[in-house]
């Protein structure tokens, strides 16, 4: 199981929404929030990556728990985000060129079928992500709170 530290945030009933702790910056833009080199991070801003946990341990706003995860549903997780599109994006472009082979047209006819192919994929991972709410796998557990011992200068930043 993978652990992390994280903050709680707010809590809604018996749910928690959750934002991870960084203890140390990042090496290359120095943020200790969002990324700071990202085209999005400079577009949007440095906002936190919230999630939410089932709070089972009865923490409340501003207390650091640890938070877990099964290792083989993120190693799952990160092969159908990237494998399984990619696959299908090669896939369709082999398809594209052979299946409506026409020396006129070739390319034209692989790149088609290389963004139906993608288009596949993308709507395969929709319906994934979908049916994956429903796997408790793929659900973060707050596991407990952390020690106190264990944390160094952990602070909540209110935006």
């Amino acid at each position: 199981m993978i652990q992390e530290n994280a903050i709680v945030v707010s809590i809604d009933k018996d749910v928690a929404s959750l934002e991870i702790v960084r203890n140390k910056p990042c090496g290359l833009c120095g943020q200790s929030r969002g990324c700071g080199i990202s085209i999005c991070g400079r577009l949007f801003g440095h906002r936190p990556n919230l999630f939410k946990a089932q709070n089972t341990v009865n923490a409340e706003v501003d207390q650091v728990v640890v938070v877990g995860m099964e290792e083989s549903a993120l190693l799952w997780s990160s092969f159908a985000v990237y494998g399984i599109p990619l696959a299908l994006l090669i896939l369709g472009a082999i398809l594209g060129s052979t299946v409506f082979f026409n020396a006129l047209y070739a390319d034209r006819n692989t790149a088609f079928g290389a963004v139906t192919g993608l288009f596949i994929g993308y709507l395969w991972l929709k319906g994934h992500n979908q049916g994956s709410r429903l796997d408790a796998r793929y659900r973060p557990v707050i596991l407990g709170l952390a020690e106190p011992t264990s944390i160094v200068n952990v602070q909540c930043k209110k935006e």
